[in-house]
């Protein structure tokens, strides 16, 4: 999976294929510890790095598609939809399950779907959404006794941070 996340950070297409792989492993590590959001995140990433491989591949009109930035309303809507996904999922993990931290782990299950799709996309915001993400997932995983998978979320905030001034970069050459 880190593999995964760092060519997806360069760019590059083939962090979709090995993401699929990475992904199924996680969803088995976090169902063992109680992890259900953590659980239906991988399940959701699965699926959409099969979407997101094609994306990128045929983008809009069969190219591959171009770094650009998503509108200030956009973000906007999809900070305000990541709140609240946060909230019903985290009350319905507390209602009806033994979930550890529903609401933080709802957090990492809800901002990682928005970033998802931004990456998708290949939208620039997809990186200050998962340095969030990641923020938020390094103490939740340490909490929980996962402390390899703490310190390689921590090696992904570093990636994500690199990773937005690559793309930055990247896009501002394009326009150029």
């Amino acid at each position: 999976m880190a593999i995964s996340i760092v060519l997806a950070g360069r760019n590059n297409v083939h962090s979709w294929w090995i993401g699929i792989v990475g992904c199924s492993m996680f969803a088995l590590l976090f169902y063992d510890v109680q992890l259900y959001a953590d659980v239906a995140l991988q399940l959701f990433f699965i699926l959409t790095c099969i979407a997101g491989w094609v994306q990128w591949l045929r983008g809009a009109g069969g190219q591959p598609l171009p770094i650009t930035s998503a509108s200030v309303k956009t973000v906007g809507y999809l900070a305000l939809g990541g709140v609240a996904a946060t909230v019903a999922y985290g009350l319905m993990l507390r209602e009806f399950t033994d979930a550890y931290a529903p609401f933080i782990d709802s957090a990492v299950l809800a901002f990682s779907v928005i970033a998802q799709f931004l990456l998708m996309g290949r939208r620039i915001e997809t990186w200050p959404v998962w340095l969030l993400v990641n923020t938020i997932s390094v103490p939740l995983y340490a909490s929980r006794g996962l402390y390899l998978t703490a310190v390689l979320y921590a090696a992904y905030w570093i990636n994500a941070l690199v990773s937005w001034w690559w793309w930055h970069r990247q896009m501002k050459a394009a326009r150029t």
